[in-house]
C-alpha cells in the first residue's frame, strides 16, 4: 500500500492517539528532544480512566504533566533513565524514580528485560519512503521500537533529520500518527566559561595530541576545552561522542575536525543524540558528515577503543583520596545518572593511546555561603560510585592534574591533596594521616 495512503489511515487526533493507552499499561515517552509535550499533556487531561500506568522518560526539557496533574502517583508512576534539572526537582519531591544504568546498556536493557505497551515519539515529517527520522535522539529508541505494542509518532517540522543508522521508523510499524504543533525545539544554554573552566583547561589541552578522537560532555569545562582545542595548533581531530554539543561545531568550522584518521566511521563525526542551541540542530540537519547511531554502537567500551587515541573528557561532583569518583548524586540526593561516564573511562584507557580526564573545581560554596572541598578523604553516606577508583585516570582542578594509573594508594591520596585548594590541604593530609589512608611515612 503507498505511504501516503498509510498515513491517511493512520493519522488521528491526539485525544484518539492517547485513548490507546490502557490502565497497567508501560508508556515510553523516549529520550530528550523526542518526548512529546503534547501527548503528555493530553495523557494527563485523561487520567480519570487510567490507573497503574508507568510512564518512562529520560532528560526531560519540559514539565511532565503525568506529574504535575497526578502528584500523588494515584494514576501514573514516573520513571527516569538520566536526570534533567526538572527531573531532580520532581525526584526530590518523590514524584518520579531513576533507573540505574550504564548509557550503552539501554537497547540490550530493552529487547532483554522491559515490556513496552506504547512507546510515543516525536519526529521529523514522514519521508517519501514512508520513513519517520528520529535521529536527533537515536539512544535506545529503536530497540523502543522493536518491543513496543503500539508504536504513536508525533511530526513536528522543528525536528532536524539526521543521518545515520537505526534511526528512523517506518510507517507500516506505526500505529497512530498525529500532528505537532511544530513548536521550536528546547535549546540548552551553553554554560558560561569560567576562570577555573579555562584553568583545567590549559591543563589537558596539552596532552591532547593531533588524530584524537574526542568524546565530550556538557558543561563550562568541556567548553572551555572545546575553546581552547579551536584556537590551538592541533589537528586532524576525530569525534566518536555520545552527546553532540555545540562546541563540536566550532571545532568543525574551525577546521579542526576531519575524522580522517579514526578507525570507525572514517571521516565522520559519531553521536547518539544531540542537545544545544538551533544553530547546533541546523548543522546537523541532513549533515553527511555527522552520523547518528544507537547508544550500544557509540559507548559500549569495545566500540569506543576500536578507535585510537580516543580522549574522554567528563565532569564529576567529588572524589575520594582513592579515586573513587561520583558525578551523579550527592549523598542520596540524585542529581543526574550514571549516563556514559564509566563506558567512556572504559574504552578510552583501552584504545591505544587513550587517555580519560575527570575534570572538577577544586571546591563548591553551599547555600549558606560556606566553602566545601570537592576532593574527599571518604565519600559521603549515600554518594553513588560512578567511576570506580581501579577506572581512574587523570584527575584535573584548577591546581593541576595527576594520573592515578598504577599509583598505591597513599600516592594517590598525597596526588589528589596536591590538586585540591591550596587551604584545604593540610586538612586532608591530616584526615588521611588520622584515617590511616597514607602510610606512616607521612606521619
Amino acid at each position: 500500500m503507498p505511504v501516503q495512503k498509510l498515513l491517511k489511515e493512520k493519522t488521528r487526533s491526539v485525544s484518539e492517539a492517547v485513548a490507546l493507552v490502557k490502565s497497567g499499561d508501560t508508556v515510553d515517552y523516549g529520550f530528550g528532544l523526542t518526548q512529546s509535550t503534547i501527548f503528555d499533556t493530553e495523557l494527563a487531561s485523561q487520567k480519570d480512566r487510567l490507573r497503574d500506568v508507568i510512564v518512562r522518560g529520560t532528560l526531560s526539557t519540559a514539565a511532565r504533566q503525568v506529574i504535575e496533574k497526578d502528584p500523588n502517583q494515584a494514576h501514573f508512576e514516573y520513571q527516569n533513565w538520566h536526570f534533567s534539572g526538572y527531573d531532580r526537582k520532581k525526584s526530590e519531591q518523590g514524584m518520579m524514580s531513576y533507573i540505574p544504568f550504564n548509557f550503552g546498556e539501554g537497547p540490550g536493557i530493552y529487547r532483554e528485560y522491559l515490556k513496552s505497551d506504547v512507546l510515543v515519539l516525536r519526529t521529523s515529517q514522514m519521508d517519501q519512503h514512508g520513513y519517520f527520522n528520529f535521529g536527533i535522539s537515536n539512544t535506545f529508541a529503536r530497540a523502543c521500537c522493536d518491543i513496543a505494542k503500539k508504536i504513536v509518532i508525533e511530526v513536528s517540522d522543528a525536528i532536524p533529520t539526521c543521518y545515520g543508522n537505526q534511526n528512523s521508523v517506518h510507517i507500516t510499524e506505526v500505529d497512530a500518527v498525529f500532528q505537532g504543533d511544530n513548536a521550536p525545539l528546547f535549546e540548552l544554554p551553553s554554560a558560561p566559561i569560567s576562570d577555573i573552566d579555562r584553568k583545567v583547561a590549559d591543563f589537558i589541552v596539552p596532552l591532547i595530541e593531533d588524530r584524537s578522537c574526542l568524546q565530550i560532555g556538557i558543561g563550562g569545562m568541556p567548553n572551555a576545552v572545546c575553546s581552547a582545542l579551536a584556537h590551538s595548533d592541533i589537528k586532524d581531530l576525530g569525534i566518536h561522542t555520545e552527546m553532540f554539543v555545540d562546541g563540536m561545531v566550532d571545532l568543525v568550522e574551525k577546521g579542526k575536525v576531519t575524522g580522517e584518521y579514526k578507525q570507525t566511521f572514517k571521516g565522520e563525526i559519531v553521536y547518539t543524540f544531540a542537545l544545544g542551541s538551533k544553530r547546533m540542530y541546523d548543522f546537523i540537519h541532513k549533515n553527511e558528515m555527522c552520523v547518528s547511531i544507537p547508544v550500544d554502537e557509540t559507548n559500549l567500551p569495545n566500540k569506543i577503543a576500536a578507535n585510537d587515541k580516543v580522549v574522554s573528557i567528563n565532569n564529576c561532583l567529588q572524589i575520594d583520596l582513592s579515586g573513587q569518583v561520583a558525578s551523579e548524586s550527592s549523598a542520596y540526593r540524585q542529581i543526574s545518572g550514571t549516563g556514559g561516564q564509566l563506558q567512556f573511562v572504559r574504552g578510552a584507557v583501552a584504545s591505544k593511546g587513550g587517555k580519560s580526564f575527570m575534570c572538577l573545581s577544586s571546591r563548591f560554596i553551599d547555600k549558606e555561603g560556606q566553602p566545601h572541598s570537592r576532593i574527599v578523604p571518604g565519600l559521603e553516606e549515600g554518594t553513588v560510585v560512578t567511576t570506580p577508583r581501579s577506572d581512574t585516570m587523570y584527575v584535573v582542578t584548577e591546581y593541576g592534574i595527576v594520573n592515578l594509573k598504577g599509583k598505591s594508594i597513599t600516592e594517590r591520596a598525597l596526588a589528589l591533596i596536591s590538586i585540591a585548594h591550596p587551604e584545604d590541604r593540610d586538612g586532608l593530609l591530616q584526615q588521611a594521616r588520622d584515617l590511616r589512608i597514607i602510610s606512616r611515612k607521612y606521619d
